[in-house]
This record gives C-alpha cells, structure tokens and sequence, in this order.
C-alpha cells in the first residue's frame, strides 16, 4: 500500500501538468459517454416506434402470403387461433388484420398505398396508431366506410378531415374492384413513408369489398408486456400452429435488429477512438515525469529498491492519472446523459430528413450500468498501456549515470 500512496503524491507534485491531462481525459470520456447515450437513445426509440407503431413484436401469415402477398394467401379460423393466442403466458393483446395493396386516388391525384383492414377495439391493443392521431377520430364520425390516413398522404393527395377518398385494388377473385370511403382520422408518426403509404379501414369493410370468406385474415399480430418474453411466445406459437409463417419483429424488420447489435460495438469503437488519442497525451505526459525524475528514480534504484517497485510506481501513476479524469470524465457524461433522459433535445430543426428515415426529432439518451463499467475498464486498461513505454524507460536508467545527471 506504500507504493499506492507514493504514487498518488507523486501525480499531484505538478498540478498544473496533471490537472490539464486530467481535464483532457474528463473531456474525452465525457464526449464519449455522452454520445453513446444520445446514439442508444435514437436506435432505442427507432426500435420502440416501429414495434409499437408499425409491426408489433409478432406476426403470423400463411407461408404464401410473404412470398407474394397473393389476397388469396389467407388465415382461417381466426377467431380460434386469437383465443388460443390470448391465452399464452405475456400475450397483451392480438389483432387479425386483412392486407391490400391498391392505389388510393383523390380529385387531383392518386397514390399506391397499402390498405390495412383492422378490428379497432382489437387494434389499440397491438400498435399506438389511435394514439397518434393529429385530426378527427379513430373511425368514429364517419357512418359509413371510414378510413384513417397518414398526414403525408393526405399532403400528397390533397385531402383534409371528412374527404373522400377512392381506393382500388383486387378483390378475392382476382378482380379489379374499389370503395369509397371518407377520412375519419389523420395521424402522423415519426415515420414518414410508412404515413405516406400506410391506411387503415375497417376490416368488416374491407371483408366486404373484397369478398374473402368470413374468419379469414392475411395475419395475427401480436403484442407483448414483456420485450424478453419475445422468443419464448413464439415458441409457443410455432407449437400452436406449426403451418404458419410466425416472425419476431428482429425478423420482419432485420435493420433494426442490426441496428441493436451495432450499437454495443459502435460504443466501443467511438470511446476506443477517444482514448487511443488521449493514450499519447498520457504518454507524452509521463515520459515528462520519467525524464524530471531520472537522479531521483536513479537513487531509489541506487539504495535498493526493486525495479519491478519503480514499474509499479509508473505504473500505478498513469492509472490513477487515467481514472481520475476517467471517473469525472464519466460522472458528468452520466449525469447529464440522465438529464436528457428525462428533458428530450430537440432536433426539430432537422425533423423532415430525420422522419424519412424513421426517426424522431426528439431524443431521449439512454445510458446503462453495465456501458458506465465498461468505459471505467477501457480507461484503467489506457492508463496501463500508456504506462509501458515510460516504465520501461524507466527500469533501463543505469543508478550511476543517473545520480551524476544535474
């Protein structure tokens, strides 16, 4: 524990050296902490947007159905299979839908879109889509064959609350078909291309224009209480109907499951950038304490003492030089990573290129435990590396040369 204590004494002999190199150290890991959180906190909120908003945790189609999307790729007996779903263990709620693609088509313009015929009571239960609405009501309003729309739709096509709207598609048979209905609802989501592209109807309305038999659906969506919970109800689910197509939403949309694994090696990689920089400054740093020092290392050499003591003393100097900037470092990173946990930063001011891709202009930073340890590692792991050449430098002083020097 001596020479513990003598190292600490000796990284504060010049304060002003050692307070900026810990100040430079502070600053980069706080850099480093800060912009993990903030880049963990943007793929978090992708993630939970598109599970909560776009696909849900689960989905089950007829094999055929992914292949091709055929309208006659159905799901029988739905209402059995929601009964039987609804009674797995986490299940919060499931949803039988009815997927068309058609063009939507307005006095002025049309578009392709997808057309989504859902059960609304059902439907709350397995995205936030009636949480998002920015005008009118989730199908209510509107008397006959309502419709809810994305705002970026209604933009292109020129529609407000209460317009009509023309949808065609395919019907059941393989003929060209169509309906009229009128807006209900507008809703916006952090998405802009799935609001551009994405409507949803009734599905006893969409049942209808379409013709497809009664108890019938192009998939289940299922959502959960528990996002661990995941892979263990679709196992259950396989085991339940082993002829459908059941998919995660890792597998329905594989970018953000990428998007989940990159994230813990793209900490690593930035905060290794930071100190791999910070390594020679700590360097540079402790050659000037070995080179100031040489007549004294030269005389506890002289009177005896170890040399693997005097590469402990380097050694234990550099690391605690490292973890003193390390720990503040990462202590402000931490508290206003929390911060802004709480109190989101606005990037509004690039809200419509962010929305394109599927991210949000207001983030929340998401730091953890376990990142924090990490950092902590990777920092006494620099301050033990950036000691080797000095220490070495200083094992090679010869005890007579030494002492002469002036």
């Amino acid at each position: 524990m001596v020479i513990w204590t003598v190292a600490w004494r000796n990284v504060w002999r010049n304060k002003l050296r050692s307070l900026i190199i810990i100040t430079a150290i502070a600053v980069g890991v706080f850099a480093g902490v800060f912009t993990t959180a903030f880049m963990k906190g943007m793929s978090d909120q992708r993630i939970e947007s598109a599970i909560k908003t776009e696909i849900s945790f689960i989905q089950l189609h007829n094999p055929k159905f992914k292949e091709a999307q055929d309208i006659d790729a159905l799901i029988e007996k739905v209402d059995e299979k929601n009964k039987q779903i609804s009674e797995i263990a986490n299940v919060s709620g499931q949803s039988a839908r009815i997927v068309v693609n058609g063009m939507a088509s307005s006095a002025e313009t049309s578009s392709g879109v997808r057309l989504y015929g859902i059960n609304p009571d059902e439907e709350f239960k397995v995205t936030n889509i009636n949480e998002k609405l920015i005008e009118g009501e989730f199908f209510d309003g509107i008397k006959r064959n309502p419709v809810v729309i994305g705002q970026k739709l209604a933009e292109k096509l020129n529609l407000k609350l209460r317009s009509k709207i023309i949808f065609t598609f395919q019907d059941y048979e393989g003929n060209l078909t169509g309906g009229s209905f009128r807006i209900a609802g507008i809703y916006r989501t952090d998405n802009s291309m799935f609001d551009e592209s994405t409507i949803f109807v009734k599905k006893s309305d969409l049942q209808r224009l379409t013709m497809l038999p009664e108890n019938t659906a192009h998939q289940i969506v299922v959502n959960l209480n528990n996002y661990e919970a995941d892979k263990t109800v679709k196992s259950e689910i396989v085991k339940l109907f082993p002829d459908l197509d059941t998919k995660l939403w890792t597998e329905l949309k594989p970018e953000l499951a990428y998007l989940t694994e990159i994230m813990g090696v793209y900490m690593y990689i930035f905060v290794g950038i930071i100190l791999f920089a910070l390594g020679f400054g700590i360097v540079n740093t402790m050659l000037m304490v070995v080179l100031e020092r040489v007549k004294e290392l030269g005389m506890l050499l002289a009177v005896g003492m170890n040399k693997f003591k005097v590469f402990e003393m380097i050694v234990l100097e550099t690391v605690f030089l490292s973890l003193t900037g390390g720990v503040i470092g990462i202590i402000i990173g931490g508290l206003i990573s929390k911060y802004f946990s709480v109190n989101a930063i606005d990037l509004s001011l690039w809200s419509e290129g962010l929305s394109k891709i599927g991210w949000g202009s207001l983030v929340y930073t998401s730091i953890d435990f376990e990142m924090l340890i990490s950092i902590t590692l990777m920092v006494i792991a620099t301050g033990i590396l950036a000691a080797i050449y000095p220490a070495r430098k200083a094992l090679k002083l010869n005890p007579a040369d030494a002492l002469r020097t002036e």
